[in-house]
């Protein structure tokens, strides 16, 4: 893997750049949580479904913390949401805490609904989240790009990259990730020091995302130019044999799949490799299984063949640190649900909204639309 520190995907969407400009502030960008299911009513939990701006949910768990006296860990959540825009989601905290609760106040926080539950809300308990994003002065002839761009992404799905707020301010968790890794193989304590057990496991996520990102952007770049060149031409650049080669032209699909790539079942599901190429292309465009990119580490389920080949080679200055971090398997290519837009053309405003799995980052959507990166310079 390279060792630049600002890495960009691959886009999918090969459209100009659309003109836009786009704030997350709590009007503009609203994101509600979707529960994994139903709260039962009854339990020793209080369910709290709370409404917060300018705030992150640590922020938030932190000034709750402070109002009712639970400690931090008395605390479940099952997904972090942006500080920025105004976000919706539920966290948990034992009942005996309810009477704070109920007098809770802040000018950043609003308490929508309590209720009770069985069990604390644990990371990864939601179902998904809902968006609604707004775009500001898009002339007429932008607008109808942005219609084209929605209508694409929406028929064929989009791939899901890690979002910047994975890499930190300056892009470089990976490399921090990096030396950590290196002390951590070196057994260097004093080194170690340095990096609490949170942290640990932060920038290991963001190194395993980083690679995560560069292995799914050669997988675009793979199915982009089989859109563009010949099997000769394919056979030149990437030295596949033949078959392959053959087998990955003849798919009408954008995003191309690869017998030996572990996909899973969409949108939850078990693992497995992809063998049969066309059963598993006809039910990828049903969306009925997805391809599943690596989160490297020694758990994770592994691929074989020409698939397993790409993988490797993004990640062969790194395996020595593949026994540090566990590992697993994500979605290399998802759809968003009810997807929605209107234009106002008297105010220059586009309006657009969307569900997307757990784990779904609304700016990598938004950035496909635009076809440019979101908050670089201009006036995004």
């Amino acid at each position: 893997m390279e060792n630049s520190a600002i890495f960009k995907p691959l886009l999918t969407t090969t459209h100009a750049p659309i003109n836009a400009y786009f704030s997350k502030n709590s009007s503009d960008f609203v994101v509600r949580e979707i529960p994994l299911y139903e709260f039962s009513g009854s339990g020793e939990h209080l369910m709290v479904e709370i409404q917060k701006k300018g705030l992150s949910t640590f922020e938030a768990l932190s000034i709750f913390s402070s109002a009712t006296g639970a400690k931090i860990r008395d605390f479940g959540y099952a997904g972090l949401k942006d500080k920025d825009g105004m976000t919706t989601q539920f966290i948990s905290i034992p009942s005996k805490f309810e009477s704070q609760i109920n007098n809770f106040t802040h000018p950043n926080i609003k308490i929508i609904k309590t209720i009770y539950h069985n069990n604390k809300l644990r990371i990864g308990h939601l179902k998904g989240n809902h968006f609604f994003i707004r775009l500001k002065k898009v002339l007429p002839s932008e607008a109808k790009k942005l219609e084209n761009a929605i209508n694409l992404i929406d028929s064929r799905g989009f791939a899901n990259y890690f979002g910047y707020q994975r890499f930190g301010k300056f892009a470089d968790n990976y490399l921090k990730a990096k030396e950590l890794l290196i002390a951590i193989s070196k057994g260097d304590k004093k080194a170690l020091k340095r990096y609490n057990p949170k942290l640990r496991d932060f920038l290991i996520s963001a190194y395993q995302s980083e690679i995560f990102n560069r292995i799914l952007s050669k997988r675009v770049e793979i199915s982009r130019f089989c859109d563009s060149f010949s099997v000769r031409e394919l056979s030149e650049i990437y030295k596949f044999d033949l078959d392959t080669i053959k087998n990955l032209k003849r798919q009408k699909q954008f995003f191309k799949l690869i017998c030996g790539e572990v996909m899973g079942h969409y949108p939850f599901g078990k693992l497995f490799l992809c063998e049969n190429l066309d059963l598993e292309v006809e039910k990828f465009i049903q969306r009925d299984r997805t391809s599943c990119g690596l989160l490297m580490g020694f758990k994770a389920y592994e691929s074989s063949g020409i698939a397993q080949e790409i993988e490797r080679e993004i990640i062969a200055q790194n395996m020595e640190f593949a026994n540090l971090m566990s590992g697993s398997r994500r979605f290399n290519w998802v759809w968003a649900d009810d997807m929605k837009y209107s234009y106002n053309e008297e105010e220059a405003q586009f309006s657009l909204s969307f569900t997307l799995q757990k784990g779904c980052y609304a700016t990598i959507l938004l950035r496909e639309i635009l076809g440019r990166e979101i908050f670089d310079g201009g006036d995004l």
